[in-house]
């Protein structure tokens, strides 16, 4: 979705409705996950590697928010600075892709001035980055300071038997059971991060709903070589 003619975007943005705190198995991100779910005005940053359950957490924090504003960055094709003007205005404000405007002097400056404005309006300003503050590659120290004053969180990803149980759990809440060898069979075959995973098994439903079939190795397989 892009922006109008003012830079301004709508509120509602690329949300993911399986995006709660829920669905988020938290194993080794459990303070994290207690900060967001804590909600109140300290502002956050979550860092770390893709795949790690980012950009969940930043829309999960939008779902459980009464009103909030998701922009993921490196997802708004010509989007400018303006882009911030009134988001003070705004309880939550969660950005995606930070690493997106770093080097770039005008959407590091309106990035700062946004940062005061919401501190100073007691709101709260959710970052998400696959690098730490100090490491994103900033060219604004003041800005690297500030991002640094609120909770700064790196995420850890999953182990495989944690990958595991988020995929069964999820499974589980479309309705169905997948069997530990089916999931092992994936994780060893399949993209590892957890938004891919989850994609595919919805797919996995469809096609066993629509096959009258159980998930079992075999039938995934047929449905893999298919494409």
């Amino acid at each position: 979705m892009g922006a109008d003619s003012s830079g301004q975007l709508p509120l509602q943005l690329q949300l993911r409705d399986s995006a709660t705190f829920d669905n988020f198995l938290e194993e080794g991100n459990e303070l994290a996950l207690q900060a967001l779910r804590a909600g109140g005005g300290e502002s956050l940053y979550l860092w770390g590697p893709p795949g790690c359950g980012k950009s969940h957490l930043l829309q999960a924090a939008c779902h459980a928010s009464p009103t909030a504003v998701y922009l993921p960055l490196g997802g708004i094709e010509g989007a400018q600075p303006a882009l911030f003007d009134g988001l003070e205005a705004i309880p939550v404000v969660a950005i995606d892709d930070l690493g997106v405007i770093a080097g770039d002097p005008e959407w590091e400056i309106a990035l700062f001035h946004l940062y005061n404005r919401i501190r100073e309006a007691g709101g709260r300003l959710l970052c998400v980055a696959d690098h730490s503050p100090a490491a994103l590659g900033l060219a604004l120290p003041d800005l690297v300071t500030r991002l640094g004053w609120g909770l700064v969180f790196r995420l850890q990803i999953l182990s495989d038997a944690g990958r595991r149980r988020a995929l069964q759990r999820r499974a589980r809440r479309r309705g169905f059971e997948l069997p530990d060898e089916v999931a092992d069979y994936l994780l060893r075959r399949q993209p590892r991060d957890m938004n891919s995973l989850f994609v595919l098994l919805e797919r996995l439903d469809e096609a066993s709903l629509a096959a009258q079939r159980r998930l079992t190795i075999p039938f995934v397989r047929g449905l893999l070589q298919e494409g």
